[in-house]
């Protein structure tokens, strides 16, 4: 089901020049996030429970490094497959951890700023055939699916470190900086999937910089809340009810 406007929403779909315009923009704000913390900040818990904020930007740093060589994507699948049990993405997020964990903060932010563009030049560069052809089975709860490598490339991949940045922020008590040309275009695309997971009528409201209205059918659920909230409720990082129940994979 797609999305009607009802204000700001843009009805065409998210492409792969755009993509990886905004992934250009997505590595930017966080490394100017993460530039401008302080020693305690680095320090602070975070939503997802093994990690504090340096452990969360590792992570970071280790995506994004798996994204600019296909060697290092390898290295990471690898040490994965060598850790038993549990979800494939959690071993592999869980060795890019480990790997990093001697590097100091500044150490992090000086590496992520420097193969981010190498990132999104490979990205840029993966070929359509292969975007569009190569599927890539998943895991719970989306194990039933296997995903365009087109669908992380330009999606996924950008939605991780975004969420990752809103993590930082929440943990850290400090400002996300937020524009309507850039969040709010992200949050327009996790809204258009949500409706179509879901598939049933509804009228959503999200308040703030990254918000917009959204409605479609008659007589759905109606929702009003903050855009950040929104999707942290739907990236399952706070519980939801009703049509906020469906998951949206980031």
């Amino acid at each position: 089901m797609d999305a009607a406007t009802a204000g700001k929403t843009i009805d065409t779909p998210l492409g792969h020049k755009e993509a990886m315009g905004l992934a250009e923009t997505e590595f930017a704000r966080m490394v100017e996030q993460l530039g401008s913390l302080s020693a305690e900040d680095w320090r602070q818990p975070t939503v997802c429970e093994l990690w504090d904020v340096r452990a969360m930007a590792s992570h970071v740093l280790g995506m994004a490094e798996a994204q600019a060589s296909m060697r290092q994507f390898a290295h990471d699948f690898r040490a994965a497959s060598k850790r038993s049990g549990g979800k494939m993405i959690d071993a592999m997020t869980a060795a890019q951890v480990a790997e990093r964990a001697s590097m100091t903060p500044e150490a992090i932010v000086t590496r992520l700023a420097s193969v981010a563009p190498k990132a999104v030049k490979a990205r840029r560069r993966t070929p359509g055939l292969v975007r569009h052809i190569v599927r890539m089975k998943q895991d719970p709860p989306f194990d039933a699916e296997k995903w365009r490598f087109g669908f992380l490339v330009d999606k996924i991949f950008t939605r991780d470190t975004w969420m990752h940045r809103l993590d930082i922020s929440r943990a850290t008590g400090t400002a996300m900086v937020l524009t309507e040309a850039h969040d709010g275009r992200l949050v327009d695309d996790v809204v258009a999937e949500w409706g179509h997971r879901h598939g049933r009528p509804f009228s959503l409201t999200l308040t703030g910089t990254a918000g917009g209205q959204w409605q479609a059918g008659d007589h759905g659920e109606q929702l009003e809340l903050d855009a950040l909230d929104f999707c942290m409720t739907v990236g399952s990082r706070q519980p939801g009810t009703g049509l906020l129940a469906t998951e949206v994979p980031f």
